[in-house]
């Protein structure tokens, strides 16, 4: 097997230009493409930085030489020694920020042979993602591939410089902790030195960067791995990054302030895109209102619109049986729309009812007339008040629900984000950043008949809604706050509780006794009461930042090792079974049978 002893690389593959011309370069990396034209051979040389065309020719280097040119196949790994050629006007490659030269070679060494891929190491492949993660040491080696992880480098350099400069310290906190579950379900890891108990991988720093704050640290972020047990889909995984952070003695505008100050430097400095800031701010119940979710994407209009008093006190009994039980009637506009199909309106139907609708309803305002089923119920007057309402015209189609407020949100919501991209309303190269704030403090689960907290119980209530977290607890807003980015949540934060009486009435108002909060959280009350500072903080998901900054569809295209929906490894096959050994060293006995 050959080596690089005595050539070893002087220059990088895609940085090499027609100001180079006439130097002597030594280059290692793999052969991307050969192409065989007799006398001469051409291969696209490919290494972290790009491509370069290398020239093999038969009469310049001597037969022996050329022979072993003729072997070379892709993804063989090579080492040249060659001089910078230009090319002449009619073969330079303008697609190829190499295409204005070429290496002419002189000595060839084959490092390593490679097998035929399964797929293409090129960009845009259709292959599917399962082989991509199967091979995905090779799915690595495409460009578009590298560039993303090159780019998820940069952001995190930056983020480092810019909370450095703002006088910010990393600090690592624990990989495993107590088991506190009142979010995600955690993953648990058993202690052989301690049996029968367990470790939890941590769903977020959140407890240790409070106490950091008790220890007077005042400033602290860590780029750090979060475990949760979830369900997954495309910008979820079990193990993900945030960028986490927490501060003291400053307030909600403050931070948010120094947070759009970050990522204006991050955008503008890796995508040379103009950031404005300051950005929008909403609250949570207008964007409720208006787009059906807390995390609007704000490219596009066709807001939700409410159309209950148009339509009450009929014989609709949809409608009024809706209203009568505390409901709404509320609307998209879909412009220029009214002649669709009717194929894909009872696709609609369908598509509303994977969101919780019971049903859908339309009106189509067409140069014949008015479309709707419920077209008999309700006068010409009525719906041309619901025209005017709305701002519909002629051509317009209304999508219409009725439903308690949390189901037509949702199904609206969804509706309108399908509808947008039918109909191709989003700007792909729009920025469009929000802040939502002034979410509700709890929210009511059904099934256990009690309240929980909406982000986390850390999060401090409105001072002004205190009064009400025992008696009302559905009146209490949190000083809480989310960061979107066309229609993602990409962070969110909060100020924290920071006195250990008002941490026991939030508690309370959660349905943890004292004996249960202090069980789970008592280090954490305990240290509240030796100082402790007025803070707050934000954690960013790294991951679903760089997708959107990369304009890719899965968070699994910028994680160089992601699991499958499955959570699954295809590549290292994890999770794998362990052998009994193992687990009686952990006092663990499965009960699934083995296959």
């Amino acid at each position: 097997m050959e080596t690089l002893k005595g050539m070893e690389r002087t220059r990088n593959c895609g940085e090499l230009r027609k100001n180079d011309e006439g130097k002597e370069v030594q280059l290692a990396g793999w052969v991307s493409r050969r192409r065989d034209h007799g006398g001469l051979i051409f291969v696209d040389m490919r290494d972290r930085s790009g491509i370069v065309q290398v020239v093999f020719d038969a009469s310049a280097m001597g037969t022996d030489a050329f022979h072993k040119a003729e072997t070379l196949r892709n993804e063989f790994v090579i080492g040249i020694r060659g001089t910078v050629r230009a090319r002449s006007d009619e073969t330079i490659n303008p697609k190829m920020d190499t295409g204005e030269i070429e290496i002419v070679t002189n000595e060839l060494r084959i490092l390593n042979k490679a097998k035929t891929p399964p797929f293409y190491i090129q960009d845009g492949i259709d292959v599917d993602e399962n082989v991509r993660l199967r091979y995905r040491y090779l799915d690595l080696r495409r460009a578009e591939m590298q560039q993303n992880i090159m780019l998820r480098h940069r952001v995190a350099k930056l983020m480092r410089d810019y909370l450095d400069e703002n006088g910010f310290l990393e600090i690592e906190t624990p990989m495993l902790c107590r088991s506190t579950p009142e979010g995600a379900r955690d993953f648990l890891v058993p202690s052989r030195l301690n049996p029968g108990q367990f470790y939890a991988l941590p769903q977020s720093p959140q407890i240790f960067k409070q106490l950091l704050m008790v220890s007077g640290f005042e400033k602290y972020f860590q780029i750090v791995r979060c475990f949760r047990d979830e369900d997954l889909r495309a910008d979820r995984q079990p193990e993900f990054t945030q960028l986490d952070i927490e501060t003291s003695f400053l307030n909600q505008d403050q931070i948010i302030t120094l947070m759009e100050g970050l990522i204006k430097k991050i955008f503008e400095t890796t995508l040379d895109v103009k950031v404005e800031t300051p950005f929008r701010r909403m609250s949570w119940q207008e964007a409720m209102d208006r787009y059906g979710t807390d995390k609007p994407d704000l490219r596009f209009g066709m807001e939700l619109q409410d159309i209950s008093e148009y339509v009450k006190g009929s014989d609709f009994k949809v409608f009024s049986s809706v209203l009568e039980n505390g409901g709404q009637i509320k609307v998209i506009n879909v412009e220029g729309y009214a002649n669709i199909p009717r194929k894909e309106l009872d696709g609609l139907v369908e598509y509303a009812k994977i969101y919780g609708a019971k049903g859908l309803a339309w009106i189509q305002y067409t140069d014949e007339g008015i479309k709707s089923p419920f077209k008999k119920f309700y006068s010409d007057e009525t719906f041309a008040q619901i025209k005017k309402a709305v701002n519909a015209e002629t051509g317009d189609l209304l999508l219409v629900v009725g439903d308690k407020p949390s189901v037509v949100a949702q199904a609206l919501g969804e509706l309108r984000l399908e509808m947008a991209r039918r109909r191709k309303l989003i700007d792909e190269n729009k920025l469009c950043f929000l802040w939502v704030v002034d979410f509700p403090m709890f929210e009511y689960v059904e099934e256990d008949k009690r309240y929980k907290a909406m982000h986390h119980p850390f999060t401090a209530p409105r001072e002004e809604d205190i009064e009400f977290l025992l008696t009302e607890p559905e009146k209490v807003k949190a000083n809480a706050y989310d960061i979107v980015l066309n229609g993602v949540e990409v962070g969110g934060g909060s100020l924290r509780i920071y006195n250990s009486d008002l941490q026991e009435k939030v508690f309370e108002a959660i349905g943890l006794t004292k004996e249960e909060a202090h069980a789970k959280f008592g280090f954490l009350m305990d240290a509240f009461e030796y100082g402790t500072p007025p803070h707050g903080g934000i954690a960013f998901g790294l991951d679903r930042l760089i997708m959107l900054m990369a304009k890719r569809k899965s968070i699994r295209d910028v994680i160089a090792f992601p699991k499958t929906q499955s959570a699954i490894d295809p590549m290292s096959h994890a999770p794998s079974e362990v052998d009994e050994k193992q687990l009686r060293e952990l006092h663990i006995k499965s009960r699934v049978s083995s296959k």
